[in-house]
């Protein structure tokens, strides 16, 4: 039992209203699927209900400890060799491939089988208390009323991404006639921080959502319908047949330690294996003694970083279709080989195809019942495609799958794509002491990984664990934020390594996280995004 309730998450109007659902009554589970949709409609390039995620729900006084899974499938059109002919690169952080035309990250062949309000049923009715429709009703009076866009939501839709191949979002927002309706004025502006945003015909889909009682109108019926017919007419793999044949899937959690703290988190194709690979690596060093920061910190980190990247790279991907070496990767005796290596002085090579943050979001709550959820859902990429008349817009996850036949990410007919999320829970004993996660790509595993590092090993409380200086190292590049010493990088340059300095003081991924301590809770968001954290009493 806890003496309080806390939920945090990327986007204030959430927050709130799964703090409401906590007030009236309603567990973590409630909260954060009230929450989730929220989401969906002010942060709508980061999820919604045309994307994918997974949950992790503890619930001690039901004996639940699982993972709730309604990743995006692949469409059962898809073929491992249909892009081979088509690769150029991929992005220098790994997280996608880049194809001519960038046919597999803008527009309908962008798109897989979404996941999302399948996984926000299936949790409602095994963990949830709530109404269907209470537990919409906040999300669809965001979509009607509107909503102030956010400077952190503005400057997504506005950053250039063309230096790395990639489509900016601004274009994807202008692929629909929806979207140049609800994101740009008549005269063809973006619209600007502090307008308020609307969107309609977002609002009159969840509302027919909500009054259908569930998800069956969007995978079996008219919904469904509207969906297979858009993509048929515009050249896309998704049939009725995905939709009508798509399923959640359950797991246990993956397990590690950390200095005697049991972990749980995402079990692959999710990255709580790459993540939790990280901790035992870098168990095997006195973080403790290195000053936060330093270069000693920073080296040891990035080269653990590599390490861990090759691993995944190497294995990551659903395992109904490859086999991936849980035990082996999770094991300390693999970690204490990369440490050994480390020590010695050699250096890690990460291997990316010749020629950033990624759009998710995560929702951290605990409740005064002792029930924990870490939620992180996303769209992968927006694909820009947006069916006339329902105002979601559709994930762009067929760009993450390798178009390379014969690797453990290859493309194959309803395949999950491996994903970045690593949603997690630290526990102290048999409870409960943090509940973690990020939006943010390839950088999330490496961005949880030193939340955990910064409480334990630097006793930080939960504010300064989530905005502590951050780098990662998933390419050969160590990329720091702007508040590593420009001192500490040129001793690194000095050694040879490559260090590339971000214009943001908080960056990469974007820590959401709570911890409790003696059966209080308490939040904190990533100062880098605009969210916030509510403790209800």
């Amino acid at each position: 039992m806890n003496r309080n309730a806390t939920i945090v998450a990327p986007q204030p109007e959430a927050v709130e209203a799964g703090a409401e659902v906590l007030e009236r009554g309603g567990n973590a589970i409630d909260a954060a699927l009230a929450c989730a949709f929220v989401q969906g409609v002010v942060d709508p390039q980061m999820s919604g209900i045309g994307g994918f995620g997974s949950m992790q729900v503890y619930m001690p006084g039901r004996g639940i400890h699982e993972m709730l899974e309604f990743y995006a499938l692949a469409p059962a059109a898809c073929t491992p060799d249909m892009w081979q002919d088509k690769l150029i690169g991929q992005s220098r952080d790994g997280f996608g491939f880049i194809l001519e035309g960038n046919i597999s990250e803008i527009g309908y062949l962008a798109c897989c089988t979404p996941g999302s309000l399948k996984g926000y049923e299936t949790a409602l009715r095994d963990y949830g208390s709530w109404d269907w429709a209470d537990l919409i009703a906040p999300a669809i009076r965001y979509a009607e009323d509107g909503f102030k866009i956010r400077p952190h939501m503005h400057w997504y839709w506005t950053k250039d991404q063309s230096g790395d191949g990639q489509t900016n979002t601004i274009t994807k927002l202008r692929y629909s006639e929806t979207g140049k309706r609800v994101y740009f004025h008549e005269d063809g502006r973006l619209r600007g921080v502090g307008e308020i945003l609307r969107n309609p015909d977002l609002g009159r889909t969840l509302r027919r959502i909500a009054e259908s009682g569930g998800s069956d109108i969007f995978y079996h019926g008219e919904i469904a319908q509207q969906i297979a017919d858009d993509f048929a007419a515009h050249g896309g793999l998704i049939g009725l047949d995905d939709l009508a044949h798509y399923g959640v899937t359950k797991a246990a959690p993956v397990w590690g330690s950390y200095r005697g703290k049991r972990i749980a988190s995402s079990p692959p194709p999710g990255s709580g294996m790459p993540m939790i690979e990280l901790l035992h690596i870098l168990e095997n060093f006195d973080l403790r003694t290195m000053k936060h920061g330093s270069a000693d910190y920073v080296r040891t980190l990035f080269e653990a970083m590599k390490r861990m990247t090759i691993d995944k790279d190497a294995h990551m991907g659903d395992p109904a279709y490859v086999d991936v070496p849980v035990e082996m990767l999770l094991s300390k005796e693999h970690a204490a080989g990369h440490a050994t290596s480390m020590k010695a002085g050699e250096r890690a090579n990460v291997e990316r195809l010749d020629l950033s943050q990624r759009d998710t979001t995560h929702i951290s709550v605990v409740d005064k019942d002792g029930n924990a959820v870490a939620l992180t859902h996303s769209l992968g990429s927006p694909s820009g495609a947006i069916t006339e008349g329902l105002g979601f817009m559709y994930n762009g996850l067929m760009g993450r799958f390798d178009p390379r036949p014969g690797k453990a990410a290859s493309i194959a007919p309803r395949k999950r794509r491996a994903s970045s999320a690593a949603p997690t829970i630290v526990f102290d004993g048999e409870a409960p002491s943090i509940v973690i996660g990020a939006p943010g790509g390839s950088y999330i595993a490496p961005t949880v990984a030193q939340g955990i590092v910064n409480m334990i090993d630097f006793d930080m409380g939960i504010h300064e664990a989530v905005s502590a200086p951050r780098i990662v190292g998933v390419s050969n590049s160590i990329d720091i934020c702007n508040r590593i010493r420009r001192s500490v990088a040129d001793s690194l340059r000095a050694e040879g390594y490559d260090v590339v300095r971000s214009a943001q003081t908080y960056a990469f991924a974007a820590l959401h996280g709570i911890r409790i301590d003696g059966g209080v809770s308490s939040g904190a968001a990533d100062p880098q995004r605009d969210g916030m954290a509510i403790s209800v009493d």
